[in-house]
């Protein structure tokens, strides 16, 4: 029997819950500056969700309020100033209104008939984000949920080349009996890299590291000898566009033109540091990437969109089509003229993040996201500064972009004495919530590695997170 009933009391439920919906959006906005990193005591104050599923429930309003409760106590405010782990960005009023919007519509772009407006959204905000990044405009793009299942694309349609070059589809036979897929890089090789190798077959340890001395910055002498011993086998060359531990760089325009002289697939993996194309400032450092094959890019860094939100561009749109075909008789043809983004990537049920990244683009165009990033590269020089001054602060590598690294060094202490206080100094910095930031490894030593991303992030929070770091840091030593 239809349940009548249950369609109402949602339908009711729904229309009440508006207002609860735009207090609890309100507070977010007025409050996401001065809420703490990571509230303290969060683990304990979670472990009263392990319970039963109940077999009715209180509604809508009351758990939602819940929520709202359980974020206060237990919720990272990783979109506010104070967090600098990994490469968080933050959210831009017209990013974060466009994606409410898309959520609110529950807006499907898998193709253009579930969403003419979403699927256009979506390729203008890649065309446009093709200029931006300054990538040859006959690219062909789509958007995922971040730049590890962007390389997954890049990479996908670089191995389906590979595979044709030794006469295969790979794709629709698959790589038995093939030899393993040269893949060449430098020690700043991400590990989302090796994942998406691992997925795709050829294995997490297929990459040859041509770095100097092992671990560092591609050493192109070691790139063009380890082409060379190919002997014009085709091979996937992977360049790395901002290293996450200091920001540094691969050399791009040597290595893809090395490369290009062989028989290989360029890949640029610019998770962030493909943003350094918008500012005269650093553009230097991705000069070449338009010769590649590939690049990929977060939108959830520095774009500052609502996460999740990545780019894969790929400069044969063909390989993509082969790559990721996907048919069926209740599905679009292959060729219907109005573009069906789930045949060229992995995912067919796709949320509109194109609504988020053209009102970005749309509402600050290019020199507002310009801004965004040199308001970025000149936090870190504070922090950079700040660091220098500190005598108990040791800064450990030149700031090429907007990663700081450096540890904590009241002196007298060995290289293991330091790398154990700096780890001690990492946990107490998670358990006091005020910043959000980690510790990782430069070389053989542990360091803090705080990386710039976010409009919100003020002088003044770099100022509080130095003078956090030395009080902690005197604390423990």
């Amino acid at each position: 029997m239809i349940d009548d009933d249950l369609g109402a009391a949602l339908r009711a439920e729904a229309a009440e819950l508006a207002p609860e919906i735009a207090e609890a959006l309100r507070e977010a906005m007025a409050t996401v500056d001065r809420r703490t990193a990571l509230p303290p005591g969060a683990e304990a104050a979670l472990r009263g969700l392990d319970v039963p599923l109940p077999a009715s429930g209180p509604g809508s309003a009351a758990i939602l309020r819940r929520l709202r409760a359980l974020i206060e106590v237990a919720g990272a405010n990783t979109n506010g100033p104070k967090c600098f782990h990994f490469v968080i960005g933050g959210t831009t009023p017209a990013a974060l209104g466009a994606d409410l919007l898309a959520t609110i519509h529950d807006t499907l772009t898998y193709t253009w008939i579930t969403s003419p407006l979403g699927v256009t959204l979506e390729l203008q905000a890649l065309a446009w984000l093709r200029e931006l990044l300054g990538l040859p405009r006959g690219w062909s793009g789509v958007m995922v949920t971040g730049a590890s299942m962007a390389n997954f694309v890049a990479l996908a349609a670089a191995r389906q080349w590979w595979g044709e070059a030794l006469g295969v589809d790979v794709a629709a036979r698959g790589l038995s009996g093939l030899p393993p897929m040269p893949v060449l890089s430098s020690g700043y090789v991400h590990a989302s890299t090796r994942k998406v190798l691992a997925l795709l077959g050829c294995g997490r340890d297929a990459v040859t590291d041509c770095s100097v001395e092992g671990g560092g910055r591609l050493d192109t002498a070691a790139l063009r000898r380890e082409l060379e011993r190919l002997k014009g086998a085709p091979a996937v060359v992977v360049v790395n566009a901002g290293e996450v531990n200091a920001g540094d760089f691969d050399p791009l325009a040597e290595a893809i033109e090395i490369a290009r002289r062989h028989d290989c697939w360029i890949h640029v993996d610019g998770a962030f540091g493909l943003f350094a194309r918008v500012s005269p400032r650093t553009e230097h450092l991705v000069r070449g990437a338009e010769g590649a094959d590939s690049a990929t890019v977060d939108g959830h860094k520095w774009l500052n969109v609502p996460y999740d939100c990545g780019f894969a561009f790929v400069r044969s749109h063909d390989l993509l089509v082969k790559a990721f075909r996907y048919s069926a008789d209740y599905l679009p043809a292959p060729d219907d003229p109005r573009p069906t983004l789930g045949a060229i990537g992995p995912e067919s049920s796709r949320r509109a993040r194109g609504f988020a990244v053209w009102a970005a683009l749309a509402a600050y165009g290019s020199d507002g996201q310009r801004r965004l990033v040199e308001h970025n590269l000149d936090l870190a020089l504070h922090l950079a500064r700040r660091v220098d001054e500190a005598p108990e602060l040791e800064r450990l590598a030149e700031v090429q972009l907007n990663i700081v690294a450096f540890r904590f060094n009241p002196g007298g202490l060995d290289e293991t004495e330091l790398n154990e206080l700096n780890q001690r100094l990492g946990v107490a910095l998670i358990e006091d919530g005020r910043f959000l930031v980690g510790t990782s490894k430069l070389g053989a030593k542990t360091i803090f590695r705080p990386a710039f991303s976010n409009w919100r992030t003020r002088e003044e929070d770099v100022d509080e997170f130095v003078a956090v770091v030395l009080e902690l840091g005197r604390r423990l030593s």
